[in-house]
This record gives structure tokens, C-alpha cells and sequence, in this order.
């Protein structure tokens, strides 16, 4: 193989380079959104916690997620994303405080929780928890991004030798 001969060779390289490396990106978050996904509750049958039983948050990875990457410059942008207001606190973790309610009393004739806004009563609510730990989908998503990217990139490497 002589010197033009590899130059002919590193410009079809080059000419193909962008769009192995929108696939990468875009591989790589798909997976990113699966692993957020997987981690998002609920997950084994658990479902406690509120807002659980839906698995609305679960599903909206996949709906705010952009995982089709756009060329910014030299870099290729995707989005993870995830609009649940709650999203961050499930990830992050919170705290839980105690508070009173007012209005909100136990039925001494039938022992249930009702809540009557004008009445002159109220109890405190809480939790025995005072934190609630983060799941951390997010972290977990960006190490699989990462992974998925070494593992695409050294498959593209091979291209070079």
C-alpha cells in the first residue's frame, strides 16, 4: 500500500466519522434511558412509595428524553430528561418533615382519616423517616452511557489500524 493509497483510505475514514459517531451517541443514550428506566420505580413489584402504581415517571424517560443526537460544533448533544416534578427528589433523595393539617381528623364513630376543611381540627402528619434516600437512575444512566461509548468507540477504533 503506498502513501496515496492511505490517504484515500483516512478520507473515506473521515467522510464516515460523523455519522459513526451520531450512532454512538445515539446507542449510547438509548441505553442511558433504558438503564433510568430500569431503575425508576416501580421496579420488582415494589410499589411503595406515592405515585408508584402508575409508573408515569418510569415512562417519562422515554417521552422527555432527546436521543437523537445533534451535531453542536464538534459535539454531538442528547438529552436525558425526565419532567415528573418529583423526579429529582426521587433521585436525589429528600427530606420527609412532620406538619400539622388542619381539617384533617380520625372519625371516632368510624375510626377512618377524614378531612373537613372549615372544621376547628387538625393532627400532624409525617413520616417515622426523616430522609428519604435517592435512587440515583441519573448516575447509574450516565455510567452506562459512558460504558456504551468506550465499548463503540473501541470497535471504532479498529478502523484505524
Amino acid at each position: 500500500m503506498n502513501l496515496s493509497d492511505n490517504v484515500r483510505r483516512l478520507q473515506n475514514i473521515a467522510a464516515m466519522l460523523p455519522g459513526r459517531l451520531n450512532d454512538i451517541a445515539k446507542k449510547a443514550t438509548e441505553r442511558a434511558v433504558e438503564k433510568a428506566a430500569e431503575l425508576t420505580p416501580p421496579t420488582q413489584n415494589d410499589l411503595r412509595g406515592t405515585n408508584t402504581r402508575t409508573g408515569e415517571m418510569k415512562q417519562h424517560w422515554a417521552t422527555d428524553s432527546d436521543t437523537n443526537p445533534q451535531k453542536r460544533g464538534k459535539d454531538f448533544v442528547s438529552r436525558l430528561a425526565n419532567d415528573k416534578e418529583y423526579a429529582s427528589y426521587v433521585n436525589d433523595g429528600h427530606r420527609m418533615d412532620r406538619h400539622f393539617v388542619p381539617g384533617l381528623y380520625i372519625n371516632p364513630y368510624s375510626g377512618m382519616l377524614e378531612y373537613a376543611p372549615g372544621a376547628d381540627v387538625g393532627i400532624v402528619v409525617g413520616t417515622k423517616t426523616a430522609y428519604v434516600p435517592g435512587l440515583f437512575m441519573v448516575d447509574e444512566a450516565k455510567n452506562v452511557y459512558q460504558e456504551t461509548v468506550q465499548t463503540e468507540s473501541a470497535k471504532l477504533e479498529e478502523l484505524f489500524r
